[in-house]
């Protein structure tokens, strides 16, 4: 499944793969389910969606300035991916940033988001930091023309037990907007 919004888009949400009963379900990463409830309300807020849900492609949503996609293009099983699975979905996150000319901030959803955006970085002829930058809540750092920011991932085992709480996710989307301002 390739990702979905703006060509034009300056950031790039990168996950770690549809949902079975979402994405995979919808045929639209991160639309109709609770990772996407989320996600789509948090980028409403933050002016990149014209709507704050998406139930399916029909729905209307449309994104402003934002491109969302992941790592992995199939729900892999138990929800737990393999390098594998990462390196054989891996070129086509890269050529999607290929394409995404505009793009100049990545926000990584969890730590798979992160390292498969630092991977692809890297396969774009970046070079990454080293030491390799950890992932974190609100971790930031430069490669190349991007700026790769960090965010836990929206998924139920994170919003339930508060480790994500809306205000946290408004915080990272709202730097987004920031750093990927024309200069």
């Amino acid at each position: 499944m390739s990702g979905f919004g703006d060509p034009r888009a300056r950031v790039v949400v990168v996950g770690l793969a549809p949902a079975a009963n979402g994405g995979n379900r919808t045929g639209r990463m991160f639309t109709g389910d609770r990772s996407g409830d989320w996600l789509f309300a948090a980028l409403h807020r933050a002016g990149f969606a014209n709507q704050p849900e998406s139930t399916g492609p029909g729905d209307g949503l449309r994104l402003r300035g934002a491109y969302v996609t992941a790592v992995n293009r199939c729900p892999p099983p138990a929800n737990r991916p393999t390098p594998a699975e990462r390196d054989n979905c891996l070129p086509y996150l890269v050529r999607e940033l290929t394409l995404l000319d505009r793009a100049r901030v990545l926000v990584a959803l969890g730590s798979f988001g992160w390292d498969g955006a630092l991977r692809a970085l890297r396969d774009l002829g970046n070079e990454i930091p080293r030491p390799k930058p950890r992932f974190g809540h609100g971790a930031q750092v430069g490669v190349g023309p991007y700026e790769l920011l960090g965010c836990f991932h929206p998924s139920q085992q994170n919003t339930f037990t508060g480790r994500l709480t809306e205000a946290m996710l408004d915080d990272v989307f709202g730097r987004a907007r920031e750093l990927g301002r024309p200069a």
